[in-house]
């Protein structure tokens, strides 16, 4: 639209009255409507001609309006259509696209172009604007398959080329069409945005390109064949370790997808070769001897790098899960069982964590891999645990190697397999089936082991290693099924150590009691509680008594203590009697007065076998304080008396059983502290041996410990120790069919037995249960069905 202010208007102007119209004067317009066709813009000829005319015009309506008007009045100017539409030359179309076609040839010869681009898209601006664009798409398209055709051609004819020379020249080809086309379609780009975007039939420019250089690709098999078996070969060189030119293959691999022939022509190919290397070199490591698990399992960790290292540099994406899978399947799916087999418990034996950790990694990425390896690992953990705990000659050092093989599987858990929960499931299950292999021994050594740890002499372990070590104990004992067991053998070291006074620690005893009392309820630590309990009794009992006697008119030459214990806590003692000298039995009675008038309706029994003393001796180098048992004791006081006994006089005067007697002069005689000297000389103590008083004795301490000589525990202890265990487990059998039976008051042998299983925290065999059955039966707990004899019923 034009303005009234158009400087061509105002100086065609004429004189108003005579004068010509001052500066400030107004002269004001309506707009000029030109409804001209737009078309007629674009040619050059008929531009001038419209412009020509509407000049013409406007100075005809400008002279006229001054001549009528008035000043201050304004009128609309109106500019109506020409009446004639301008024509088109008779050979424009022609004219114009063998200009365009020149243009298209000087780009697909690499020459100069003789009109600029812009006035070739504006040819063809011009031509689209005259419905001429389905031609001018037409011959393009024909002008460029043309050429897509002769160049591929001379291509194909090129048969002699090395493989890598054919795929340069093809690459050469295809990025040159490419640019080509690029250039093509920047001259042609009014056609791209007009005509083809409103026909949805027909391709792109650039689409069009790429289906031309497609179909004279396809349809040239000797072309297809060499390019998809050449980037096949140069990709299968790279495997095995020759350096190829990356950037070649990433523009073929391009070509093809941008070409949508990758997954149909290349894809499928490439995997099959990928499928049959693999294989073949699977099979051929595995059945060599010159190459060791673990470098395979490096081998394989390569090789996955590599192909995700094509992947990334030159192959397409979506290509990335059908080829790792066909490595994963090739090298680990099809030999994992045979990986596991040769080399697993090698790993294992040898600790080699980094190892594990990409075995672990490696079959995770593989269908069922996981499983397999956890088999492997539980079948390993029973072997080696079995191997343990079924041997007899291991028992001294069983629980150490159990703690030590625990930790080492611990650490295997964490680090090599990232603490997966199937691997700690299954290691918990393989560590309890084996532990309870072998029934009730490892429970026995487990609470020997930690009696050992808790024992006063035991220097080796500090307070924060002492908790440590119970810590790992406990994780042990939780695997045992026999936990009774544990408590009856752990009751009766404690109580040695709490009466002897050898216990280590009493925090450490206590700490590791809460610890149990934790894992198994306070109906397990009651007992246990209860001996602690009783020594701190006994602890104010002794206060009371030492103040009764001090204030008694009795005077006492001798230091007494006495730890009174609650026969229902601690484990049966045997009473020995024993002839004590007349000061100890006068201090018993004083002390069994006193105790018995302040607890009226209690019985004291005396174990003379858990007792201690100090004795005071005189030798030639001096005095010294031994520290002895009750035995030994008796049997130093009986020296006072004379120089020299055989050992038929001292059974006689001290009425100590033979064997302990043996036992106690050993210790005495032939031990490191020799208070007494043996006659004849030897390490044994034998019918016919005298004893006599060593004057001579030295020692660099004042106080001097002599231990007895500890008797190995015999058979016989410890079958009475697990039968009493067994004595237990039938109450609480017989308890728990009774509630069984209670609760269901019908039930058949099978299911009874199934419940009882459920509910008991011991292992036991069908036979005990049934002789349970059979006693409660006898008893009137329970009766037999008339009918059927696998039915019972309860009897209220």
């Amino acid at each position: 639209m034009f303005g009234p202010d158009d400087s061509r208007i105002g100086e065609h102007e004429p004189p108003i009255n005579g004068r010509k119209r001052k500066n400030g004067e107004d002269c004001v317009y309506r707009q000029l409507e030109l409804n001209f066709p737009k078309k007629l813009c674009t040619h050059h000829s008929s531009h001038e001609e419209s412009c020509s005319s509407v000049m013409a015009a406007s100075h005809r309506l400008q002279g006229r309006k001054s001549l009528n008007s008035k000043p201050g009045q304004t009128k609309k100017l109106v500019i109506k259509n020409l009446k004639e539409k301008p024509s088109l030359p008779a050979n424009y179309e022609e004219e114009t696209w063998s200009k365009l076609r020149r243009a298209v040839h000087a780009i697909h010869t690499s020459s100069s172009i003789n009109e600029s681009l812009e006035e070739l898209y504006k040819a063809v601006e011009n031509m689209c604007s005259h419905r001429m664009g389905s031609t001018v798409y037409q011959r393009l398209r024909e002008e460029c398959e043309l050429h897509v055709q002769s160049r591929l051609g001379l291509i194909g004819k090129e048969g002699s080329l090395d493989p890598p020379l054919f795929l340069k020249k093809l690459d050469k080809c295809w990025q040159n069409h490419c640019s080509q086309t690029l250039m093509i379609r920047s001259i042609f780009l009014f056609l791209d945005r007009t005509f083809v975007m409103q026909n949805s039939t027909i391709m792109s420019l650039w689409d069009m390109g790429l289906q031309l250089f497609k179909v004279h690709v396809a349809s040239q098999d000797s072309v297809k064949a060499r390019a998809v078996d050449g980037i096949l070969c140069l990709i299968e060189c790279e495997r095995t370790g020759e350096q190829v030119e990356r950037a070649l293959l990433k523009s073929l691999v391009r070509m093809l997808v941008d070409l949508q022939m990758y997954a149909d022509e290349f894809e499928a190919p490439f995997l099959v070769a990928t499928d049959q290397l693999y294989a073949a070199e699977g099979k051929r490591l595995m059945t060599s001897d010159t190459i060791t698990v673990p470098e395979y399992l490096a081998h394989v960790d390569r090789r996955l790098r590599q192909e995700s290292d094509r992947i990334f540099h030159y192959l397409d994406q979506s290509t990335r899960l059908p080829l790792v899978a066909s490595v994963e399947r090739q090298l680990l799916s099809s030999h994992l069982s045979l990986i596991l087999e040769k080399g697993f418990d090698d790993l294992m034996d040898s600790h080699r964590l980094p190892d594990l950790m990409l075995l672990y990694q490696l079959v995770s990425r593989v269908k069922g891999g996981v499983e397999k390896l956890c088999g492997a690992w539980s079948d390993y953990i029973k072997k080696c645990g079995s191997a343990i705990v079924v041997n007899p000659e291991k028992d001294k050092t069983m629980v150490q190697e159990l703690l030590d093989f625990k930790d080492k599987l611990d650490e295997v858990t964490v680090q090599a397999f990232q603490s997966s929960e199937k691997f700690v499931n299954s290691l918990k299950e393989s560590f309890e089936s084996f532990v309870n292999r072998r029934l009730n021994k490892p429970a026995e050594l487990l609470a020997k082991y930690v009696d050992g740890k808790m024992r006063a002499g035991n220097k080796e372990e500090s307070d924060e290693d002492l908790e440590r070590l119970l810590d790992r104990v406990l994780i042990i004992f939780r695997f045992i099924n026999g936990k009774d067991v544990f408590e009856a053998f752990y009751k009766r070291d404690l109580a040695k150590r709490l009466l002897v006074g050898k216990s280590a620690s009493v925090d450490a005893e206590r700490s590791f009691l809460s610890k149990l009392k934790q894992e198994c309820g306070a109906a397990f630590t009651s007992k246990l509680e209860g001996m602690f309990k009783d020594m701190e009794l006994s602890k104010d009992v002794m206060v009371n008594f030492r103040q009764l006697v001090s204030h008694s008119a009795e005077s006492m030459h001798i230091d007494m203590s006495v730890s009174i214990l609650t026969m229902g806590y601690w484990p049966t003692y045997t009473p020995v009697e024993v002839h004590l000298p007349s000061e100890m039995i006068r201090l018993r009675e004083i002390f069994q007065s006193f105790y018995l008038s302040k607890y009226s309706g209690r019985k004291l029994q005396w174990q003379t076998t858990l007792g201690h003393c100090v004795v005071k001796a005189s030798f030639s180098g001096g005095n010294k304080e031994l520290q002895v048992s009750l035995f030994q004791t008796l049997v130093l006081l009986l020296f006072n008396g004379g120089p020299e006994y055989s050992l038929e006089d001292i059974q006689v005067a001290t009425g100590i059983d033979e064997r302990d007697l043996c036992r106690t002069l050993q210790s005495l005689a032939c031990g490191k502290a020799r208070v007494l000297t043996k006659n004849p000389k030897g390490k044994e103590v034998e019918k016919g041996d005298s004893f006599a008083f060593n004057d001579d004795f030295r020692h660099k301490l004042f106080r001097i410990k002599i231990n007895q000589i500890q008797m190995k525990e015999t058979p016989e202890e410890n079958t009475n120790t697990t039968e009493k265990v067994f004595q237990d487990r039938q109450y609480q059998i017989d308890a728990a069919i009774v509630r069984i039976m209670k609760t269901r008051r019908n039930l058949s042998h099978n299911l009874l037995i199934t419940e009882c299983y459920n509910q008991l925290k011991f292992p036991v065999k069908p036979t005990d249960l049934k002789k349970r059955m059979e006693s409660l039966i006898d008893r009137d707990y329970m009766e037999r069905d008339k009918d059927d004899s696998q039915l019972y019923h309860y009897v209220a």
